[in-house]
């Protein structure tokens, strides 16, 4: 997500019109009409965006942006699609004044070291748009007992917009990757990466991954937010979300060398098209922030992300409640790539 009281600040780009072609939509319609139907549910859980959803002991944990950006709220079952039905259980409340009082988004469930973490993103109830990360802690085997402790604000070489923290392993290390503007760079965000000291604290500075310099990535707003981390077929695939949150919002890939120092930018290549947008044929818009499971069998990957079922959106879309959780089988082309496809149609009306 991004700021839309920035508009006149970080010299964004003009909005595309609605009569505008979307990134990659003519190819993506195209490849529609030859992939199977998902075998799951779709949408998955309405009203939910951001996804997250984190596989534990045999169980599902479903976490998302609520339409009133209010709270920080968990699912929990033993299949995908149970997730549809499970009860919903709300684990943190914004403050009624200071920080984390607004704008309550993006939450990531993670298991590290036999403790659960929560990080999200929030704005201060004076200042809504002042958008910084932090982190809550609960040290109870079930995350549904137990307290919820406030860890406090990820602190990053800016005082500045910051949101979408994701977190990974690769060597035996713990890495954090985020969004975030950085003073002197005209646009709404950029992503960066650092190594943890612990869940909430960076061990090393940040580096720049990648900027939004590609028209697709530019459309009513320059952005890169909602990384997200698959390690797979010797190499470090990290996607990320570009574009306003309309029918323009896109997902991209960044790719590593396993064996690369994943703290050099030069480490990583960006790929110059979106690898997943809008599509007329399935009816599906702004598909993006995403993230990655497995199938109940184990190995079959799943792509977890938000999509609206129509293009045209009245006013903000920040206040538009219906970016739905979806949830998707992940392929992979012969070169060991993931091939992403297209959003699958509606299963559920």
């Amino acid at each position: 997500m991004h700021a839309p009281t920035r508009r006149g600040v970080l010299l964004g780009t003009l909005a595309v019109g609605a009569a505008a072609a979307l990134p990659g939509t003519a190819h993506a319609a195209a490849a529609g009409r030859h992939r199977p139907a998902a075998p799951y549910p779709n949408p998955l859980v309405r009203q939910h965006a951001d996804p997250h959803i984190f596989r534990h002991a045999g169980q599902y944990y479903f976490t998302a942006t609520v339409p009133e950006y209010d709270r920080i709220v968990l699912r929990r079952s033993r299949t995908l699609a149970g997730l549809t039905d499970a009860p919903e259980a709300v684990l943190w409340r914004k403050h009624a004044s200071g920080e984390m009082g607004a704008h309550i988004w993006a939450p990531e469930i993670h298991r590290i070291d036999g403790r659960w973490y929560i990080y999200f993103a929030a704005g201060s109830a004076e200042d809504i748009w002042k958008i910084r990360m932090y982190v809550l802690e609960n040290s109870h085997p079930d995350p549904f007992r137990g307290t919820w402790t406030e860890k406090g604000r990820i602190t990053t070489a800016w005082d500045t917009f910051s949101l979408d923290a994701s977190t990974f392993t690769h060597r035996g290390v713990r890495y954090l990757v985020w969004a975030q503007q950085e003073p002197g760079i005209q646009n709404n965000s950029n992503l960066y990466l650092a190594r943890l000291r612990n869940p909430w604290t960076l061990g090393s500075p940040p580096v720049r991954l990648s900027s939004p310099t590609l028209d697709w990535e530019t459309r009513g707003f320059k952005v890169n937010e909602g990384p997200s981390a698959l390690i797979r077929n010797g190499r470090v695939f990290l996607t990320y979300s570009a574009s306003a949150t309309d029918a323009n919002y896109c997902m991209g890939l960044l790719t590593a060398d396993a064996r690369a120092d994943l703290l050099d930018p030069a480490s990583w290549t960006k790929s110059p098209v979106p690898v997943f947008t809008s599509n007329e044929t399935t009816g599906q818009y702004g598909p993006g922030h995403n993230s990655f499971t497995v199938a109940e069998d184990g190995r079959t990957d799943v792509l977890v992300y938000h999509a609206r079922q129509y293009r045209d959106i009245t006013g903000d879309p920040l206040n538009d409640p219906n970016r739905h959780t979806r949830v998707q089988r992940l392929g992979w082309h012969a070169d060991g790539t993931p091939d992403f496809g297209v959003p699958v149609p509606d299963t559920v009306r």
